[in-house]
This record gives structure tokens, sequence and C-alpha cells, in this order.
């Protein structure tokens, strides 16, 4: 996916701003799929507007300038279901958590599990998040997204709960050999 397709997903939902868009792919439902910031959004649009798949008008504003509100005509809304019909690419899943995780055995057992306490609850508020976002009457599509986000989110909850003890104990016998050696070294020097 890239970010015109991005664009023509958002507007496809209604007409935005630039600014609308960006908040979409920031806090709204798009945060989840794909970042997009107004140095790639801006570019894409004047694309998008020059080769008819949006319109643009101007609309005032009180000591404001004006701002540009976007549309999807409807060789854009074609383009777009052409678009969703391309093989999506692989997921890529970048982490922080987990590059520290990979890592976890090194630091000191106490923080390690910190870390993964800390996940723990930022997945739980998350679960709980989306799961005020869900209503009776949300598209198709928008539930099923939703629903593979909270079950994804849950995975990595019950994972984390079943499998902490692993990485800390890893943390813990690494600490041993240190501990050891400090102790060692002590005695060594009396």
């Amino acid at each position: 996916m890239d970010v015109k397709t991005l664009c023509l997903g958002v507007l496809s939902r209604g007409d935005a701003t630039g600014y609308e868009i960006k908040k979409q792919c920031e806090e709204g439902p798009f945060a989840y799929f794909y970042a997009a910031g107004f140095g790639s959004i801006y570019p894409a649009l004047t694309t998008l507007k020059n080769d008819s798949l949006i319109s643009v008008k101007e609309v005032a504003q009180d000591s404001k300038p004006a701002k540009k509100v976007y549309s999807i005509t409807t060789n854009g809304r074609l383009a777009f279901i052409r678009a969703l019909q391309e093989p999506p690419a692989p997921d890529r899943l970048r982490s922080d958590f987990l590059f520290t995780m990979f890592f976890g055995q090194l630091l000191p057992a106490k923080e390690t599990d910190r870390l993964i306490a800390e996940r723990l609850d930022m997945l739980h508020q998350r679960l709980n998040e989306m799961a005020e976002c869900h209503h009776p009457d949300m598209p198709g599509g928008e539930s099923f997204a939703l629903g593979y986000g909270m079950a994804v989110y849950k995975a990595a909850a019950d994972y984390l709960d079943s499998h902490r003890h692993e990485l800390v104990g890893a943390a813990l016998r690494n600490e041993m050999p240190r501990v050891a050696s400090v102790t060692s070294e002590k005695k060594v020097k009396v």
C-alpha cells in the first residue's frame, strides 16, 4: 500500500483536509495500518488531484487562510477499489519493545519484568479502547478489522502472561554469574 491509496481510503469515508487525513493516520482507525506525515500526504494529494482521482475546494475561514477540503471522485473510488484488489504486501512488524525483549536476558530481571508489565498494561488499555470503538452499525470491514486487531492484542497479552517467567528467569540466570564474579573479586581484594 502507498500513501495515495491511504488517502483514497480516508476520503472514501468522507471529505477531509490534509490535516484531518494526517489525524486519521495518527489517532484514528488508520493509525493501526500505516504511518503517514504531511511530507508524504500532501504530495500524494497533489498527484491524486492531477490524476482526477480527487477534487479539492477551498473553504473560507474567519481570520484564517482558506482551507482545502479534498473529496474522492468516481474515478478515485474505482481506483481505490482496484488498489484493494491487489495482493497486500506481507505485514512488517517493527517494535522497540520486541527489540528490547530480544536482549531482555541482558537486563536486570526486575527491569525485564517491569517492561513486560508495562507492555501488558498498554495492551489491556488498547483492548479496552478498541472494545469501546465497536458499535452494532459499524460497517462489516471495519468490524472485521477491529476484531482482528483485538485478537492480535489479546494473543500478545496472553503470550506475555504465559511466557513472562521464561525471559525473567533467563535474566536472573544471567545475573548469577555477575553476582558470583563481584563476590569473588571482593574476596580476592581482602
